[in-house]
């Protein structure tokens, strides 16, 4: 999905209904917002922080401290590691390693929904909903945790369900 797509699902998500208009700029595609009010804002995670402030939603960026910076370090994580890396080795680390951090949380943060989890989702939701039933079973924390953000109210909107089964079908003896 385009970064531009994602910007609006945010924006409705958020509940603003003004419609920015976004371009795009380089070989890789970088959304760029130009404001009413002053000069453009280039970048996903930029331009998201913009809408969450514009949404009066700033706990999306995290309360303290410390969560701020985690979900800055998973929207870092997001644009570095999730976009423009396709090739299956590469995707299969990335939920390697986003498994084994989400042993032990219900969102990225821990315990609370942020910003990063939706951008994250959004930047998964092409790779997961081709996931094989052992491939979600394989990667049990992230599936629990995409099920999770893609049942909270406004996030998902046009984009497919991905089904996950309750119960396990396969064990984990590979």
């Amino acid at each position: 999905m385009a970064a531009a797509a994602e910007l609006t699902l945010l924006e409705k998500s958020l509940g603003l209904s003004k419609g920015n208009k976004y371009s795009a700029q380089g070989e890789r595609q970088i959304p760029v917002l130009q404001t009413n009010n002053g000069p453009s804002l280039t970048g996903l995670t930029t331009i998201a922080a913009h809408l969450v402030k514009q949404a009066n939603k700033e706990y999306l960026l995290g309360s303290t401290a410390e969560e701020k910076a985690v979900v800055q370090q998973w929207l870092e994580y997001r644009v570095t590691r999730v976009d423009g890396h396709s090739s299956k080795d590469d995707i299969h680390m990335v939920l390697k390693d986003l498994n084994s951090y989400l042993e032990d949380k219900v969102y990225l943060t821990g315990y609370n929904f942020t910003l990063a989890d939706i951008l994250l989702y959004y930047g998964l939701h092409r790779f997961i909903v081709d996931l094989t039933v052992q491939e979600k079973e394989k990667y049990l924390n992230v599936s629990r945790w995409f099920c999770h953000i893609q049942h909270c109210p406004g996030i998902r909107q046009h984009l497919s369900s991905v089904v996950f089964i309750k119960n396990r079908l396969y064990t984990n003896s590979q």
